[in-house]
């Protein structure tokens, strides 16, 4: 298998630095998520459904009956106080092993690599800012390592470098593993096509529990090192997101050049005017229906005190996912030189059958994906070249490996 293959190697075991994440650091996590979230969450409920119930039994019973209610209360208290302090001790302790250093590293396997994805999708802006271990830094993979974008690193981890540079991004609670999907039944990969065509694949793994434009940041950032420090002269790059993905490509392309005191930009974009394509997989330019789902669903939950606690479990939700429910306007314009291939799916066959109309791909429909806003056509492509493509009886991670995909993928970047 070539250099550049995203297929992972897991690190040795025991080779873990204790400044990267462990298994320990996850447990921790999990004990105070559970005491924060979870038991207190149940106890605030219970506690609301206990009042309610004890008003009814005192105005059934005229008063009567008060003693045993204030009894429930008592104990119910004293087992919800219990399991929180088991939970914190044991956090303590979990965390204290892990502050040396000590047990497996998280990254050592898939399911954790996988499930440390899924947690910064979730409350990634949280944890880049309580628990930078967890958070995942923007960067290229190659081999289940971080690559360092550094001449000396970007030449040991692509040797056969080429001119012409393929970008892939995954998107919300996805690592840059998720792009083998579905390789052991069509047998190949995107990257591995493109790098057959004479491409480079980068890999790139992300927090997808940021904000879209922080992200956008970021990756505009780590393009201009890499361009600078590319083993040979780049000459092309084409941008691959899928879902959330395609839209940090958009954000990053409409990041402006630091400026100076005098006004003057200090430093250009050097990737900006070598991007040929832009491939967005899924993506919802317009927003998810999902997203937006989850926050009425948080609202509605706090009309009633009996389930506002699990209103709150929702508003933890990150600001990554909350970027999701608009995705990006006219203010984040595409570039003006590169090709937009927009692919969109369905889980029906016609994206006109009204499942596949209301459902589109389970998480993004078809007019969001083309970045175009319900009957009004208000096209966020409308300036610039841009080509879509519809695969039919398609769900939202099928298009991560999809032989009509693939297929016109090569076309496109031929």
């Amino acid at each position: 298998m070539s250099p550049t293959s995203t297929a992972p190697a897991p690190p040795t075991a025991g080779s873990r630095p204790a400044a990267d994440p462990g298994v320990l650091d996850a447990l921790t996590l999990l004990l105070e998520v559970t005491d924060e979230l979870v038991v207190r969450s149940v106890r605030d409920t219970h506690r609301a459904v206990a009042a309610r119930v004890g008003a009814l039994v005192r105005a059934t019973t005229l008063g009567a009956g008060g003693g045993p209610v204030r009894a429930h209360d008592l104990v119910a208290e004293g087992v919800y106080g219990a399991i929180g302090r088991s939970l914190r001790g044991a956090a303590r302790g979990t965390g204290a092993l892990a502050a040396r250093g000590t047990g497996p590293g998280l990254d050592e396997r898939g399911v954790g690599r996988q499930l440390r994805a899924a947690v910064n999708g979730l409350i990634g802006d949280r944890l880049d800012t309580e628990r930078r271990a967890l958070a995942i830094r923007m960067a290229p993979r190659v081999g289940g390592r971080d690559v360092e974008v550094t001449r000396t690193g970007l030449a040991a981890a692509y040797p056969a470098a080429t001119p012409r540079v393929a970008i892939f991004l995954h998107g919300l609670g996805e690592s840059d593993e998720v792009w083998r999907l579905g390789r052991a039944e069509r047998g190949s990969t995107y990257p591995e096509d493109l790098e057959a065509a004479g491409w480079t694949p980068v890999v790139l793994r992300m927090n997808s529990g940021l904000g879209l434009r922080p992200n956008g940041v970021a990756l505009a950032s780590l393009l201009d090192r890499l361009v600078t420090a590319w083993p040979t002269d780049v000459e092309r790059i084409a941008l691959v997101g899928h879902s959330m993905g395609g839209l940090v490509m958009r954000a990053a392309a409409a990041v402006v050049p630091t400026v100076d005191a005098g006004g003057h930009a200090a430093g250009e974009r050097p990737w900006v005017a070598r991007v040929s394509d832009v491939v967005t997989l899924g993506t919802p330019h317009r927003g998810a229906p999902l997203a937006a789902l989850v926050g009425r669903g948080s609202s509605l939950l706090g009309v009633l005190e009996e389930s506002a606690a699990f209103g709150r479990i929702l508003d933890e939700r990150s600001v990554g996912v909350r970027d999701l429910v608009e995705g990006l306007g006219h203010d984040v314009p595409p570039l003006p030189h590169a090709r937009y291939r927009l692919v969109s799916g369905t889980v029906s066959r016609s994206p006109r059958h009204p499942v596949g109309a209301v459902l589109g791909d389970l998480l993004v429909r078809e007019a969001s994906a083309y970045g175009r806003r319900g009957r009004s056509w208000d096209d966020l492509f409308a300036d610039v070249e841009a080509e879509t493509l519809h695969v039919g009886g398609a769900g939202h991670f099928a298009l991560l490996n999809h032989p009509e995909v693939a297929d016109r993928l090569l076309r496109w970047l031929s």
